[in-house]
């Protein structure tokens, strides 16, 4: 992706690469035709005369990497979650104020079209049902499904409700992995908005999916797809109707016919739209927003404290379903240790 920024003319340049296995460090340097060195340090070392950089390593490893090159000078895009723990994102946040660098946290799906489409939109969201499934590969293993999958949710949420956590609720187990793949969450803010969270590693198909309903509408996002639809509806909508928009029935498909109507006519307190979605690569957009950020000094979409949030609450997650598996005896879920 740096380098079709680079070739983009968008101003920057691709100048290193840190990759502590030999094999792949030689593998990148002869495709990119850059140094690339074992440690950070060796980069640092090297004056290369650097501004920015991506840090895109294990999340245990997240605050070691991200602190030696924010003490360096550099401004900083990091992978989600920000750190391990919130002591480690405190540190971190620390070090990015004092040294007034840029410190952006990678929750990718803040740059998807569909999500920048609905967010201008938002008229006080109270119930939130998100879905996001995948099948299980081995990557990404160091940490559970709430860290690994869920937490794009998490922000996406956090950012939408505006509002405190009040309360979370949660269960998950693992399935293929010594961690949790599989958990399904409640959380209710101090707004009274409610959201539900549901997020597998180990599913069949691939889902990426968030449905909201705020006064008298209901928006679906579809995020694999880059889709937004909105049912609107007022008091004249059939029980029926409102019963399937309620259950997150509706689809493109289905709203269609329900549209139609039986005989050919709209169904009455019914109404539909698909608000225009400018097409795009969320990474690529992801990186763009960095950079101008690094070049305008300006706070970026996705503030190291928005970070810090989203990784509080995943850990308050995690925390709450270790409770109900010792409250439910699922102990033989779990390899010794996990």
């Amino acid at each position: 992706m740096a380098r079709e920024i680079e070739a983009a003319g968008l101003g920057v340049t691709l100048a290193a690469a840190v990759e502590p296995d030999a094999a792949r460090a030689a593998e990148a340097a002869a495709k990119y035709g850059i140094p690339v060195f074992a440690t950070v340090s060796e980069m640092l070392a090297a004056d290369l005369n650097l501004h920015a950089a991506s840090v895109a390593v294990p999340t245990v490893h997240h605050h070691a990497v991200a602190a030696e090159l924010l003490d360096a000078g550099l401004d900083l895009l990091v992978e989600k979650p920000l750190a391990a723990n919130l002591k480690e994102a405190d540190d971190l946040i620390a070090r990015a104020e004092r040294g007034r660098r840029v410190l952006q946290v990678g929750h990718l799906e803040r740059f998807n079209p569909a999500v920048l489409a609905v967010e201008p939109r938002l008229n006080r969201p109270m119930f939130f049902e998100a879905h996001r499934l995948s099948v299980f590969t081995p990557r990404a293993l160091d940490v559970d499904v709430v860290l690994d999958l869920m937490i794009h949710d998490l922000d996406i949420v956090l950012t939408f409700a505006a509002s405190p956590v009040r309360e979370v609720r949660a269960v998950g187990l693992p399935i293929l992995s010594p961690r949790v793949d599989i958990a399904n969450v409640r959380v209710e803010f101090e707004s009274g908005c409610v959201a539900n969270f549901t997020a597998s590693r180990v599913s069949t198909e691939r889902v990426r999916k968030l449905r909201y309903f705020e006064p008298r509408q209901y928006v679906s996002i579809d995020y694999a797809r880059q889709d937004v639809l909105v049912i609107r509806v007022d008091g004249s909508v059939s029980p029926e109707i409102a019963a399937a928009i309620a259950a997150g029935r509706i689809d493109a498909a289905a709203l269609a016919k329900l549209a139609a109507g039986g005989a050919g006519r709209p169904a009455p307190g019914l109404s539909f739209a698909k608000p225009e979605v400018t097409p795009g690569e969320p990474l690529r957009l992801e990186v763009a927003s960095f950079l101008e950020s690094v070049r305008t000094r300006c706070e970026p979409r996705v503030t190291a404290r928005q970070g810090r949030a989203a990784l509080a609450l995943a850990l308050e997650i995690q925390a709450t379903m270790a409770t109900h598996a010792q409250r439910a005896g699922l102990q033989d879920f779990f390899a010794p240790g996990a």
